[in-house]
C-alpha cells in the first residue's frame, strides 16, 4: 500500500482541470464538473471528514444531461451553475433555463430552479442520479477506488439514505428533497409541470454522520443563506482585515483574494470553536498540517494574529506525549497532519495524528517568539510557554538522534514520509548528481528554523526577566550558527549543502532552501552575497519566482513537484531573506516577479507552478492540479508586502521598525486596519515620504525607522 501521508505523491490529475469547480468550507468540499455534476469514476465528489460521501450527483432533464452555460463562485462556500436543456425536436434554441445553487458546509444544500422562458406550459421529467462509495480521500486522490461492498441503502418518502460500517468505521449520508420526488436507490425523480413564464424549484439537502456523530450542516432548506454561520464568519473576517490601495491597481485585488482564501480555508476544532487554524489547501489537503499552518499564519501576521494564536494553541493540544512508531509521535514533537479518514486510522492504529516532520517543532517555537513580538498578551504567552519548552526538549533529544548538534529525520515506519521537510516528495532531497542521501537527513532549513527557535525563546526569556534561560538559548543559537556555517558550507561551490546525509556527506544540490536560511539569519554575513547571487541568478530565477532546484542540477525538471518548480510561499520567504541581509533590489525583484505571476493566475497564486523561464513562455505555466486556493500560497502576497515595508513590530520592546522599500510602480501605497497588538495601523508611503499612525499605546517607531528583522 502506498503511504497515507499527503505529499508522498503529487496531487491527482483531473482530466480537464479548467472545467472543475471546487466549493469548500472548513473540512467539507465539493469538486464537480462545470455543469455542477459529479460524474462517477474520477476524483469528483462531496467530501466530509476525508471521506467521499457523494460519488455521483448528475442532473438530467427528459433523460438528457444539462448543457452548461456558465458558473459563478460568489464566495468560496457557494457556486451557481447555469445551464439549459437540449432544444426540443424542430427547435434551434432551448426554452428551459436550469439554475443550480450549491452551498457547502458540514454537508450540502443545492437549490435547483427550472425557468420556463416561453408562453406555453411545459412538462418535463427531472432526474437526479445519486450514488455513494464512502471512499477514503487518499483512495480518490491516488485513483485506486475499488467497488465498495456492504453499502446499505434505505428509501422513504423524499429521502434516500446510504450507510456503511466496517471495523470501527461508520458513515451515513442522507439526501432529502422537497417537491414530492419519486425515490429509488440511486435516483430521485420528479414529473414537473411549469406554467408559461414561470419556474419550478426543489431543495436538496445532504446530511452526514461520522462515527455515529451528526455533522452539523450550515445550510438548511427554507432558511435564508445570509444567516448561515460561514456567511457571517466570512463577512466578519473581511470587515476586520486590512485594506490596500496602490499605484498598482492589481495589488489591492491580490490582497483581497488572499484574504478571502485564507478565510475560506479556516477550520475549527469542535472542542475549541474559537481557535482559528487554516487547512493546507483545496481540494486534497483540507486538514490541519503543522508546518503549513505555522508558516501560513506567520506570513499572515499583517492580516490577523489570531490565526497564529489559534494555530499554536491547537498544535500544543496535539503535541506528542509518547513514543509511537506507527504515528512517529515522540514527546514534545509537533504533528505533521491530522486526518479523519479510514485509511489514516488503519495506518495509525486508530489514531488521527501523524508526526513525521522535522521542521514543525522548531517552527512552533519560532512562531511563538514572533507572535510575542507582534503583541501576544502575557497570559496567552505563559499558557503556551510549556509547550515551547517541550518542543525545545524534543529538538535536543529525539530531533538530534546522533548528538551532533543538528536535527535529523528518519522515518520510523514504511508508511511514513521518506522526506520530512517541506520538500517531502520521495525524490525532493538529492545531491547535484541527482542521488538521494541515506538517512538520517539533516536539512539546511531545519537547522535555520532551530536557530530561529533558540533566538525566539531567548527573546521571550529576556522579556520575562529570565536571564539564565536567555543566555542559555543565545549560546545554543551561536553554537548552531557556527557549526552550520562550518559543516554545510561548500567553499568550492560558494553555496550551502541542502542537507547532510546519514554519513554526514553534504548533499550539494543548489536549492531554494538557502533562502530559508537567509530568512532565519543563520548565514554568516561573509557568505550571504554569494548565496543571494545564486538565488536571483539565471540557474534559479525564472522571471516569476525562484526555482526549488537550480537548472544546472541533474535532477532538475521544471515540471516536477519539488525539483525545479516554483512555489510562491518559498519564493516569498526567499525575498524576505534577501531583504534581511540588505539585498533590497534582489528582494524587490523576487516580489515583483511573484506579483506578476499572481496577475497571470487571475490574482490567486497557486500552490506551485512550473519552473520554465520567462524567456520561454510569457506567463507562468500551471502545474497540473496544483492546489488552489492553497494556504501558504494565499499568505505569500501578505508576506511580500511586509517584506517590502520592512515592517518589524516588537511590541514587547515598545518599538515598531519600518523602513519602506516599495517599488515605484506600487506608489502611492495606502494600508488601513493593519493589526499590531491591540491597535490598528494606517501606513502611507509615497515616493518622497512615509507615515505610520495608530501605534499601540506606549509603542513608538524604532530609531530611524529601521527594522531588526524584515
Amino acid at each position: 500500500m502506498s503511504s497515507q501521508w499527503a505529499s508522498s505523491a503529487a496531487p491527482a490529475v483531473v482530466a480537464d482541470a479548467d472545467s472543475t469547480v471546487v466549493v469548500l468550507e472548513g473540512s467539507t468540499f465539493c469538486q464537480s464538473a462545470s455543469s455542477g455534476d459529479v460524474v462517477p469514476g474520477g476524483p469528483l465528489g462531496l467530501f466530509v471528514c476525508d471521506t467521499r460521501v457523494i460519488s455521483e450527483w448528475q442532473l438530467e432533464i427528459d433523460g438528457e444531461p444539462v448543457r452548461p452555460l456558465t458558473s459563478f463562485a460568489e464566495a468560496p462556500y457557494t457556486a451557481t451553475f447555469v445551464g439549459r436543456t437540449t432544444p426540443r425536436s424542430g427547435h434551434a434554441d432551448s426554452t428551459l433555463l436550469v439554475i443550480r445553487r450549491r452551498y457547502v458546509g458540514g454537508g450540502m444544500r443545492e437549490d435547483i430552479v427550472l425557468r420556463n422562458l416561453t408562453d406555453e406550459e411545459t412538462t418535463v421529467a427531472v432526474t437526479l442520479s445519486v450514488d455513494v462509495d464512502f471512499a477514503d480521500l487518499f483512495e480518490v486522490k491516488e485513483s485506486r477506488v475499488l467497488p465498495r461492498r456492504g453499502v446499505a441503502a434505505e428509501v422513504s418518502a423524499s429521502t434516500l439514505r446510504y450507510a456503511f460500517q466496517a471495523a470501527g468505521f461508520s458513515r451515513t449520508v442522507q439526501v432529502t428533497a422537497s417537491g414530492n420526488p419519486a425515490v429509488r436507490r440511486g435516483a430521485m425523480s420528479f414529473e414537473v409541470v411549469i406554467p408559461a413564464r414561470a419556474e419550478w424549484s426543489t431543495c436538496l439537502f445532504v446530511e452526514v454522520t461520522v462515527g455515529g456523530q451528526h455533522v452539523t450542516p450550515h445550510y438548511h432548506c427554507g432558511e435564508h443563506i445570509d444567516r448561515a454561520a460561514p456567511v457571517l464568519r466570512m463577512r466578519e473576517w473581511q470587515l476586520t482585515s486590512p485594506t490596500v490601495t496602490s499605484g498598482d491597481p492589481d495589488l489591492g485585488a491580490i490582497v483581497r483574494i488572499s484574504t478571502r482564501d485564507l478565510g475560506a480555508l479556516q477550520i475549527h476544532d469542535p472542542e475549541h470553536p474559537d481557535r482559528r487554524v487554516v487547512a493546507a489547501g483545496a481540494p486534497w489537503y483540507m486538514a490541519l498540517f503543522g508546518r503549513d499552518a505555522l508558516l501560513t499564519s506567520w506570513m499572515a501576521l499583517p492580516l490577523d494574529q489570531r490565526l497564529a494564536l489559534g494555530t499554536l494553541q491547537t498544535l500544543a493540544r496535539f503535541q506528542g506525549t509518547e513514543v509511537n512508531l506507527a504515528s512517529e509521535e515522540q514527546p514534545g514533537r509537533i504533528l505533521h497532519e491530522i486526518r479523519l479518514g479510514r485509511e489514516a486510522a488503519v495506518a495509525l492504529g486508530d489514531g488521527q495524528a501523524y508526526y513525521g516532520t522535522a521542521d514543525a517543532t522548531p517552527l512552533f517555537v519560532a512562531l511563538l517568539g514572533e507572535l510575542h513580538r507582534w503583541g501576544l498578551p502575557r497570559d496567552e504567552l505563559l499558557a503556551l510557554l510549556p509547550a515551547a519548552d517541550r518542543a525545545l526538549a524534543w529538538i535536543e533529544t529525539y530531533g538530534d538522534s546522533d548528538g551532533d548538534g543538528f536535527v535529523e529525520y528518519q522515518r520510523a515506519t514504511d508508511r511514513g514520509l521518506l522526506n520530512q521537510g517541506w520538500k517531502d516528495s520521495f525524490d525532493g532531497i538529492n545531491d547535484a548528481a541527482g542521488l538521494m542521501g541515506t538517512p538520517p537527513i539533516a536539512l539546511a532549513e531545519v537547522q535555520a528554523y532551530v536557530y530561529a527557535s533558540y533566538l525566539a525563546r531567548a527573546s521571550i526569556a529576556t522579556s520575562l526577566g529570565d536571564d539564565k534561560t536567555a543566555a542559555a538559548c543565545q549560546g545554543r543559537a551561536a553554537d548552531l550558527k557556527f557549526a552550520f556555517n562550518e559543516r554545510f558550507w561548500l567553499p568550492e561551490r560558494k553555496w550551502f549543502a541542502v542537507a547532510l546525509d546519514g554519513d554526514k556527506r553534504p548533499l550539494d544540490a543548489l536549492t531554494s532552501n538557502l533562502g530559508h536560511c537567509l530568512w532565519c539569519g543563520i548565514v554568516d554575513d561573509d557568505k550571504a552575497q554569494a548565496v543571494a547571487g545564486y538565488l536571483v541568478g539565471p540557474q534559479m530565477w525564472t522571471g516569476f519566482g525562484v526555482r526549488t532546484l537550480a537548472s544546472s542540477m541533474s535532477a532538475y525538471n521544471p515540471m516536477s513537484y519539488h525539483n525545479g518548480s516554483v512555489w510562491p510561499h518559498d519564493s516569498a520567504i526567499v525575498a524576505s531573506g534577501l531583504m534581511r541581509y540588505g539585498f533590497v533590489a534582489e528582494a524587490q525583484q523576487v516580489a515583483l516577479g511573484l506579483l506578476d505571476a499572481a496577475k497571470s493566475f487571475g490574482g490567486r497564486l497557486p500552490e506551485l507552478f512550473c519552473g520554465f523561464d520567462s524567456s520561454d513562455f510569457p506567463a507562468p505555466v500551471p502545474y497540473p492540479s496544483s492546489c488552489s486556493p492553497q494556504a501558504w500560497a494565499a499568505a505569500a502576497p501578505l508576506h511580500l508586502l511586509r517584506t517590502l515595508l520592512r515592517l518589524d513590530p516588537d511590541v514587547a520592546a515598545g518599538e515598531v521598525g519600518i523602513a519602506p522599500a516599495i517599488p515605484r510602480g506600487m506608489l502611492p501605497l495606502h494600508i488601513e486596519n493593519l493589526p499590531v497588538g491591540d491597535a490598528r495601523l494606517t501606513i502611507d508611503v509615497t515616493a518622497d515620504t512615509w507615515n505610520v499612525s495608530g501605534l499601540p499605546e506606549g509603542v513608538h517607531l524604532a530609531p530611524n525607522g529601521s527594522p531588526t528583522f524584515a
